[in-house]
């Protein structure tokens, strides 16, 4: 099933989007609330009081694809961090356990913020997430853990938040 429909469909910008310029359009942003209790096929998190949260599943919860589930079952990530260099390739198995555990603290929290999928191309290793706000977790951590050069995309021509860090 899909994500419900308001017949409300104005579009309030918020200060981010009016610093950034427009963003595009995101298909995977509900417009309107789910139901309540609802819950989803997918991951098994819950909406309730206004969100998608882990908690305890009701029996006559509707039942959807949450939207992370949904960009998973699509291929359609939110956000994509590239991590490369000689740094990178030499401390990989450290850096990959920082980004797994930022990953498990965000999602802890907040259901829709996952890695979908970590591949490995040329010199390169590349993350796609499914929540932009865990792209810019991961590529902070990074930073911030072993230093190096961090460029933020903040959205692309795609939708997407890129991050490319190397050292």
């Amino acid at each position: 099933m899909t994500a419900p429909h308001n017949t409300d469909y104005s579009h309030q910008h918020s200060k981010d989007e009016r610093a950034y310029g427009e963003r595009n359009e995101d298909a995977y942003q509900t417009r309107g609330k789910y139901p309540e209790p609802s819950m989803c096929s997918g991951c098994g998190a819950v909406f309730r009081k206004g969100r998608w949260q882990w908690g305890v599943v009701q029996r006559d919860a509707h039942i959807y694809l949450c939207p992370a589930c949904q960009r998973i079952h699509d291929r359609v990530p939110a956000g994509v961090v590239t991590l490369q260099g000689d740094y990178f390739n030499m401390h990989r198995q450290e850096i990959m356990n920082l980004v797994h555990n930022i990953e498990a603290k965000e999602k802890a929290n907040h259901p829709l913020q996952r890695i979908m999928n970590i591949t490995m191309q040329d010199d390169a290793t590349v993350i796609s997430v499914t929540d932009f706000h865990l792209t810019h977790a991961i590529g902070e951590a990074i930073e911030h853990a072993h230093k190096g050069a961090v460029e933020s995309q903040f959205v692309d021509k795609d939708g997407v938040m890129r991050v490319n860090w190397s050292r």
